[in-house]
């Protein structure tokens, strides 16, 4: 038998497909007819009713999210139903309902699976807060905060705190993110506080580096690091600098902690050691001073002219009629080349009756797709898999390949999910989800060459 809360889960779900249940029992339009009247909606006239009319979108804009959670919910408890009838295992149930939230958001898997778990929180377990943001005395965000601080709670006792701070009593009305946290710190510390101690422990086996691009050529390099750890790297920084501008440095104090920070994690001046990075630009790019961007494999565009000046490539043609730029006397440049097909800028194929991707065409797959190829996923490549399976007679060849990362591979081997090469489009790939909605991406265009958007599909 059904609980109060899944029952809602599911009418939420009904609602969110474009339906509502009608006095008779029939389905009648509902989103559709929303999206035409908001399409409708003259803007006010006059400062005071412009901010009436943002405030009152705002609102109306959190109430479809938590809308969203309780459709997201319905979702999973559908899908497992499904799986049950179907055979599969229970330990297996659930597997790919994240992935398919996440392609109907146009949101990264990873992402998937933590809007995915928020809906969860909110709706079997905080419900106040779920008002809230249904209320639109909550944001999407600060809800995540509070979902958050809570995580290591049992669900009687993060239902206990969500009753304590009762956001949708007003409790947070002009609070600030940090504040938001500290409420919710506070508060999961009184219901438990040696769930939260080892919730603290846990979290130093979570650090990590990651790498992300920033504007103009540059990268965010983030640690995250137990806070000793963190503090001692960032005063021991901060030292060298303070050093460094009291002898007389010209570089700010910024820049000096960033080399600093470089030499001191590579060993050389400079940072760059026996590292490949791999630069995709054209003839006319690397020969002829042309404007077109580069693009570095694992980062994305940069500018013509720094990619020349990175491997080294001088005259006056190269510069585009400016000075050579100086070559760094400890990077060794080797250049690789990588030949495309005039007519459709494709990289020249490769083929292997092999099962296993041959080291040297795993190399080819990943500098053509970048990252992994499902739809919004932008993580980096760590597998290279066949689109159609070895055991379906799929080939192993450049044309039915696909980079993905672990958890993108690990979710199209999961029962209902497809996947296919469309024939008429450049390197493109279709995914198809278990409920039968499909989606494409293709792998980014090459310098030099402007790709038309992928053919549409119906969803």
């Amino acid at each position: 038998m059904e609980t109060i809360q899944e029952q809602q889960a599911i009418d939420s779900a009904a609602v969110a497909r474009g339906e509502r249940a009608g006095s008779d029992g029939d389905s009648v339009p509902c989103v559709s007819q929303l999206s035409t009247l908001l399409g409708a909606v003259p803007l006010g006239v006059g400062s005071g009713e412009l901010i009436d009319q943002i405030r009152g979108l705002e609102d109306l804009k959190w109430a479809v999210t938590g809308l969203q959670a309780r459709a997201a919910v319905a979702l999973d408890l559908a899908q497992r139903r499904e799986q049950t009838v179907a055979g599969v295992p229970a330990s297996e149930q659930g597997q790919g309902v994240a992935a398919q939230l996440a392609l109907a958001r146009r949101e990264s898997p990873n992402r998937g699976s933590r809007l995915l778990g928020l809906a969860k929180a909110l709706v079997t377990e905080m419900p106040r807060t779920l008002a809230a943001l249904e209320s639109g005395q909550l944001s999407e965000w600060r809800a995540n905060l509070l979902v958050r601080e809570t995580a290591g709670l049992s669900a009687e006792d993060r239902c206990a705190v969500d009753e304590e701070l009762a956001p949708d009593a007003g409790t947070f009305e002009g609070a600030g993110d940090k504040a938001i946290i500290a409420a919710a710190k506070a508060a999961a510390y009184r219901r438990d506080p040696r769930s939260v101690a080892q919730r603290a422990s846990h979290a130093a086996t979570e650090r990590t580096v990651t790498l992300r691009p920033a504007p103009d050529a540059m990268t965010y390099l983030t640690a995250l690091l137990p806070v000793a750890q963190g503090v001692a790297v960032y005063a021991a920084l901060t030292r060298k600098a303070d050093s460094a501008r009291s002898g007389g440095d010209s570089r700010t104090r910024g820049q000096v902690m960033a080399d600093t920070f470089v030499e001191r994690i590579t060993g050389r001046r400079g940072g760059i050691s026996g590292v490949d990075l791999e630069v995709i630009m054209t003839d006319r790019t690397l020969l002829q001073g042309d404007a077109e961007p580069a693009r570095i494999k694992g980062y994305g565009i940069v500018p013509a002219a720094w990619a020349r000046g990175l491997v080294g490539a001088g005259g006056a043609a190269a510069t585009g009629g400016g000075p050579a730029p100086k070559q760094d006397e400890e990077f060794a440049v080797w250049l690789r080349r990588l030949y495309t097909a005039p007519s459709t800028g494709d990289l020249i194929t490769m083929d292997s009756k092999a099962r296993l991707f041959p080291p040297r065409l795993r190399r080819f797959i990943e500098v053509r797709d970048d990252t992994c190829r499902t739809p919004y996923c932008d993580a980096p490549i760590r597998h290279i898999d066949h689109v159609v399976p070895w055991r379906s007679g799929g080939t192993t060849t450049v044309d039915n390949s696909a980079g993905l990362c672990e958890a993108c591979n690990q979710t199209k081997e999961n029962p209902g999910w497809t996947a296919k090469q469309v024939v008429e489009d450049v390197h493109t790939l279709e995914v198809g989800t278990p409920t039968g909605h499909s989606y494409r991406s293709s792998a980014p265009p090459l310098p030099g060459h402007v790709r038309r958007p992928p053919s549409p599909v119906g969803t």
